[in-house]
């Protein structure tokens, strides 16, 4: 059971997009508050209507996010 959703956060033509690591969950928005307000309704329409159990999580599952860092030096090594 998992008790974590978690979520990639990247930056591109102006818009942060969040996409779903264990879940097929995929949401954007022009600033980081409002992807993080995007992103709890995403979940909260996921969940909608299921049972947490049968999609493998938990009751109450957090919300985790891991930003996306890209360098100017792709290819460079420190």
């Amino acid at each position: 059971m998992k008790n974590i959703i978690q979520f990639t956060i990247s930056e591109e033509d102006g818009f942060y997009t969040a996409s779903g690591v264990n879940t097929p969950i995929v949401t954007q928005g022009k600033t980081f508050e409002e992807l993080k307000s995007n992103i709890l309704e995403a979940v909260e329409l996921f969940f909608e209507g299921e049972n947490p159990a049968e999609l493998g999580f938990g009751n109450a599952p957090s919300i985790l996010t891991n930003f996306e860092l890209t360098s100017r030096f792709h290819g460079v090594n420190a």
